[in-house]
């Protein structure tokens, strides 16, 4: 069903009205700024007043704050308001409007909608003038940066601040929304670093092999050795490999080719589960399976569209890594300038963000994408650190503009969020959307998270209306092209062989693709005829969905940290942080098909025809064995089993149509040329 751009109150509109509810704002920050119900004097900015302070996880430490300097970000709000910048991505954004399709360039967005110098030179000013030492102004006047004591931030801002613990550490926030002189606040869209907690992304891939203890001690030196170098002011620090991960044997190279009637020993019988003999666990896809059983619409496989890859650090082994894991499988290695970098320089926070498992995130990201579209061209953009690194590599992405679809595999609770870090990330992804480019998240590994969190809810940003939220299935691929011979969506129970070897043990919930509605955003107009009525009324995670099981998942290969040293291996993993790239893969075979980019691709995704996606369906095979190593590396210390079911995803549940574990589904054989048909007009 297709919505005119008219038609519908636009859904960044929604979020920021919602936003602006959700942190008790007394004024709403709509045109630049502006706030029709402030004080004279002053307006209250939005987003400053942190989300955790009325929920009473926080425990108030003392009223004066401690006296460390604090170095805040002050956003500037978009040229000609934020409403019409929100006006025009929904104009682009939406088939049949008049502007469907019609993408800026940089400089064009530039001179229609970056903030100008003279608000960056006012709001600079009127920082200096309240005792704050003016750091920098952003390259294209996203933000000012400004340091000063709690004292100087007190009297700049009109907050009172004080000393909290929360999530665990000791922090510095507002107990009331900062305020600036209304003139000034005109050109300001919010204002972070004044609640000093610290946000922290985590990446979305699961493997569940276990490397030993030597190997995870080396790998932990390292990072603190890595981080050492870093603080010491050593530019882009080598990032230790992470410990060893290996496959557990018996394992299956295609769905059902070993049915696990025996243990490895081949003699010794393994029970059945609910009246099944389960295939067992799939020893990993290679790169020309998943390519063969996920198919492309076209020859050219992406060819001439760029994908681009935002995790934080970088590997130094991933082209040699990749170029022997090609050679292994034979599949084509990178072309010349086929693979790209962007580093932020120094990186930080090594040992608080495992640098090292960033780069196993790096290594699925950059194989997965090349195994299905391995004539696209891919960009990876090294964040320096897995918290306002990662945001500003997505600044980088937006103002290069070189990246077409872009694939992120990482994210945190929405609770853990706030409505300052919505702002700068919106800012970013509206500017992308005006570009044409394409943002996909994974929407996270553990279901509904109550399990770990005990509240229901979804992850950031992947719950954001400006990106395409990705979730997961449990696929069986065969021996063949397009061969799907079981599917359901990813959620699995683990059961473990009882003593006696002769039946399972329910060990409860263990992981599944992230879903379920948003209590930031409410529901977009795109979402309005596909969502439930029945169901609640935000945002709804996932759009779409790809492989993301470990069970099912992809075998990579790694430079690792094993206990007779650093070399290369091979292991498999999953997680919606498999599902992102694989998805991102049929949206570049889109934009390729269609000669033009996709932009923020939601209106269309759900406007094209439902038989475009693969509608996945509660399966009635329960799941798969899994056999893990005891030591975590080889046979000599014996082995464990378990079933890991399928479709078994904490509250969420599969349905015809849209669903919070898949979306709308997984992208079908003829995705690519129906979605392309719609971006070429």
């Amino acid at each position: 069903m297709q919505h005119s751009a008219s038609s519908k109150v636009s859904p960044a509109r929604l979020s920021i009205r919602l936003l602006t509810a959700a942190v008790g704002a007394t004024a709403l920050v709509a045109t630049g700024g502006v706030a029709h119900a402030a004080p004279p004097r002053t307006t209250t900015i939005a987003g400053t007043l942190p989300r955790w302070l009325p929920s009473g996880t926080a425990r108030l430490l003392r009223s004066a704050p401690v006296t460390a300097p604090q170095t805040v970000r002050v956003y500037l709000a978009p040229r000609g308001g934020l409403t019409a910048l929100q006006d025009a991505v929904a104009a682009v954004s939406t088939p049949g409007s008049p502007s469907y399709g019609h993408y800026l360039t940089g400089a064009q967005y530039t001179a229609s909608y970056a903030p100008t110098e003279a608000a960056a030179t006012a709001v600079s000013n009127y920082l200096a003038s309240a005792g704050l030492h003016v750091d920098s102004v952003e390259a294209n006047r996203r933000y000012v940066a400004a340091t000063g004591t709690p004292a100087q931030l007190q009297r700049a801002f009109g907050v009172t601040l004080a000393s909290f613990t929360h999530d665990g550490a000791q922090v510095v926030a507002p107990t009331t929304a900062a305020s600036l002189p209304t003139d000034v606040a005109a050109d300001v869209l919010t204002i972070s670093g004044l609640d000093t907690s610290v946000q922290r992304m985590t990446s979305q891939h699961v493997t569940g092999e276990t490397g030993s203890t030597t190997a995870t001690a080396t790998d932990t030196a390292a990072n603190r050795t890595a981080a050492a170098a870093s603080a010491a002011g050593v530019a882009q620090p080598v990032i230790a490999p992470p410990a060893a991960s290996v496959v557990g044997r018996p394992c299956t190279q295609f769905y059902g080719g070993l049915l696990a009637k025996y243990q490895a020993d081949y003699k010794t019988p393994l029970p059945t589960y609910g009246g099944q003999t389960l295939s067992y666990a799939l020893c990993g896809y290679t790169a020309p399976q998943l390519f063969n059983g996920l198919g492309g619409d076209s020859g050219n496989y992406g060819k001439g569209v760029t994908v681009g890859i935002v995790d934080a650090y970088n590997s130094s082994t991933i082209v040699q890594d990749s170029d022997t894991y090609a050679k292994n499988y034979g599949w084509p290695r990178f072309g010349q300038d086929q693979y790209s970098t962007w580093s932020a320089g120094k990186f930080t926070d090594q040992e608080e963000c495992d640098a090292s498992g960033w780069t196993g995130e790096q290594t699925l990201d950059v194989q997965a994408v090349h195994a299905v579209r391995p004539n696209s061209r891919i960009r990876y953009y090294a964040a320096a650190n897995c918290g306002q690194g990662l945001l500003d590599a997505l600044a980088a992405v937006v103002d290069e503009n070189r990246a077409d679809v872009v694939t992120n595999s990482w994210g945190d609770l929405e609770t853990n969020t706030g409505a300052d870090a919505v702002f700068a990330y919106e800012q970013v992804f509206l500017q992308g959307a005006l570009q044409g480019q394409t943002f996909l998240f994974s929407s996270g590994d553990s279901g509904d998270e109550v399990a770990s969190t005990g509240t229901k809810q979804v992850d950031y940003p992947t719950s954001d209306p400006y990106v395409t939220s990705i979730g997961g299935t449990s696929t069986g691929l065969g021996n063949g092209t397009r061969n799907v011979l079981a599917e359901s969506g990813w959620g699995t129970r683990v059961n473990t062989l009882n003593a006696k070897g002769t039946g399972w043990t329910d060990g409860g919930y263990l992981y599944g693709a992230g879903g379920g509605y948003s209590t930031l955003f409410p529901r977009p107009a795109w979402q309005a005829s596909t969502v439930p009525t029945s169901a609640p009324t935000g945002r709804g995670v996932p759009d779409i969905a790809s492989i993301a099981d470990p069970q099912t998942g992809m075998l990579v290969g790694q430079t690792q940290t094993f206990p007779d040293g650093i070399h290369y291996g091979e292991y498999r993993i999953g997680g919606t942080s498999l599902a992102s790239p694989l998805a991102a893969g049929a949206l570049a075979e889109a934009v390729q098909v269609g000669g033009k980019r996709a932009g923020l691709a939601n209106p269309a995704l759900y406007s094209i025809a439902r038989g475009a996606y693969t509608d996945v369906k509660a399966s009635p095979v329960k799941g798969v064995v899994r056999t893990n190593y005891t030591n975590g590396l080889d046979p000599s210390g014996g082995f464990t089993y378990t079933v890991r079911t399928w479709g078994q995803d904490s509250s969420l549940a599969l349905a015809k149509g849209w669903d919070p574990v898949t979306g709308l589904g997984r992208p079908g054989a003829t995705f690519a040329r129906t979605l392309g048909k719609t971006l070429g007009g």
